[in-house]
């Protein structure tokens, strides 16, 4: 693991509080992380292939990967990170209030959410795409009246009434429901997040995902806002941006099935 760079600098810092020229009144967030020696970072429980538990309970996923490799540039150990499950609702507080360091939780950068926090390059390209049952569907052109469930509130609505304006959705709370709407042949289609899909025909193979996305959604690491989070935004905009030149984000991606 990276032994230079960042953690080089975190050494640096460390003994810079110990000898008392540095004070944890003054350090920086980034400096603050390092000395406390923990990353703590939300992620999410149920989406699988991202962050999801295993049989054993453990928590498995690409984005649990991002968050041990995070602690590796950072702190020099892929296990100095404390993993906080939280659901769509608490992921933007938590950084905001201080709980959480980092957000790691399925987050898209948007213009809306960039106003409040600041983000890291985008680590994987989300975006709108459909599943079936049906072997015979094989592309978005087959899409023409049929009824589409998708999830109240969603992203998914307005993408799929812009492209498929004469189809009729459907809309459920759950994706319990959307899969009884399809068991049941109440409808063809769900719509929603490819990283989502993906962990459904992961969890249903006798479902596809079909091969085409309507939008993009860039799924990037959140941090507070702040001059003095500049240190971090600066570790985080190197590291991403070192995994991507290096291809272990494109290898853990294909790892963990998710369409690129």
């Amino acid at each position: 693991m990276a032994r230079g760079g960042v953690f080089g600098y975190g050494l640096a810092i460390a003994a810079s509080f110990f000898f008392g020229s540095t004070s944890l009144t003054q350090a920086t967030p980034l400096e603050t992380i390092q000395a406390r020696g923990i990353l703590r970072v939300a992620v999410k429980e149920n989406v699988r292939p991202l962050g999801f538990r295993d049989e054993a309970g453990n928590l498995q996923g690409l984005e649990i990967e991002i968050a041990h490799q995070l602690a590796a540039e950072l702190l020099g150990d892929r296990q100095a990170v404390e993993l906080i499950p939280l659901t769509n609702q608490e992921r933007l507080d938590a950084v905001l209030t201080g709980e959480v360091d980092l957000v790691i939780a399925q987050l898209g950068l948007n213009a809306s959410r960039q106003r409040l926090v600041n983000f890291s390059p985008y680590y994987y390209l989300d975006g709108i795409g459909f599943v079936t049952r049906d072997r015979e569907i094989q592309s978005l052109n087959q899409i023409s009246d049929q009824r589409i469930v998708v999830l109240e509130g969603s992203e998914a609505i307005a993408a799929v009434r812009a492209y498929f304006p004469g189809v009729t959705l459907v809309g459920v709370n759950s994706y319990q429901e959307a899969l009884n709407y399809l068991e049941n042949n109440e409808t063809a289609f769900f719509a929603g997040d490819h990283s989502v899909l993906t962990g459904w025909v992961q969890e249903y193979p006798e479902y596809q995902l079909l091969p085409a996305w309507l939008t993009g959604n860039p799924l990037a690491i959140a941090f507070p806002k702040g001059r003095q989070h500049q240190s971090l935004s600066q570790a985080l905009q190197k590291t991403v941006t070192d995994w991507q030149n290096s291809n272990w984000l494109t290898e853990r991606i294909n790892h963990w099935g998710l369409p690129q």
